[in-house]
């Protein structure tokens, strides 16, 4: 887990290294050149996007905040996990979209949420669903959403840039000879717009692996979660095309990706040896001894995901060792 950590923190040091840069740059090219003006554009990009993500996560998920006499099992799993992760009891709601899955976003650990989605609800067992619980409880544990969510808005703002040195700084040009120095700083904030896409997405990627195992430490067997993973995959895989899109720009909250859900689910098919539709123990110790096939193709698509490998990601779980 230290080299995960140590891999977290020089992404994020090296993302907003990258999106201050770009600031002065384009500052500069305008003719402004206060440090204090740079930095506080970069706060205030940051601040807005922290200050809204709940309610946009909200409004994409349509989620419904849900009472203990609601959902009585659901309250008291988490109530028991939030105590042994010693973190406030997040607010718990129900999206009402039938992709079966779960995610976690608040903007500190005393504002968390964690929510599932309706189809979730009679997919799993309660042993995964717990595992699955508990996942969600190590993101707000680990103060990864708030990471995820400033990182994510790094991306975006130097496509901003870009677009608009690119595109709209024509009625400039003509009025400076700064025409050539523009073009080229909108051209260098889409090359750093792709390079922070993929970083972070390798971010969002780490901070799984560290949730998963969270998940182990407040107490769930990793066959349990893998398990709920197998059947959150196959019912993904199931889900319409309309289903996936409509939650296109919100699927790295989930616990696995929905879009890569075909292909994911014919890769762990291997792993269910005796076909049941779960992930034993037995079978898990088979894949802890033994070794997976990840073909290119599902290596390169990793590059461009939310999530890992989920056979990567599985045999990770292997690894680990129930902590009571």
């Amino acid at each position: 887990m230290a080299g995960m950590q140590f891999k977290m923190g020089l992404l994020v040091i090296i993302l907003f290294s990258i999106v201050f840069g770009i600031v002065s740059l384009v500052a500069y090219t305008m003719g402004i050149t206060s440090f204090y003006f740079y930095l506080m554009i970069s706060v205030i990009f940051m601040l807005i996007q922290y200050l809204i993500s709940p309610k946009l996560v909200e409004w994409g998920m349509r989620v419904k905040y849900v009472t203990p006499q609601e959902a009585p099992d659901l309250h008291s799993m988490i109530t028991e996990l939030s105590a042994r992760a010693g973190i406030p009891k997040p607010r718990v709601g129900i999206a009402q979209i039938a992709l079966p899955n779960a995610f976690a976003f608040g903007r500190w650990t005393s504002d968390g949420r964690v929510c599932v989605t309706q189809g979730i609800m009679n997919l799993l067992s309660k042993d995964e669903l717990r595992a699955v619980l508990a996942h969600e409880i190590s993101h707000l544990k680990n103060r990864d959403v708030l990471t995820i969510t400033l990182l994510s808005v790094i991306p975006i703002i130097l496509y901003r840039i870009a677009w608009h040195t690119m595109f709209f700084g024509g009625g400039r040009r003509s009025e400076n000879n700064n025409g050539g120095a523009i073009a080229l700083v909108g051209f260098i904030s889409f090359l750093f717009y792709l390079i922070t896409n993929l970083l972070v997405l390798y971010a969002s990627r780490i901070r799984e692996y560290f949730a998963d195992y969270g998940s182990v430490k407040l107490g769930n067997r990793p066959s349990a979660l893998a398990s709920a993973l197998y059947k959150l995959v196959y019912g993904s895989a199931r889900t319409s095309k309309e289903g996936i899109k409509e939650v296109e720009g919100l699927k790295a909250f989930f616990a696995n990706d929905p879009s890569r859900a075909f292909e994911e689910f014919n890769e762990l098919k291997q792993l269910d040896l005796d076909k049941s539709g779960t992930i034993d123990e037995s079978e898990m110790e088979k894949l802890r001894r033994g070794s997976i096939k990840i073909g290119f193709g599902a290596k390169t698509m990793e590059v461009f995901s939310t999530h890992p490998n989920m056979l990567k990601r599985i045999q990770k779980l292997a690894t680990y060792e129930r902590i009571n």
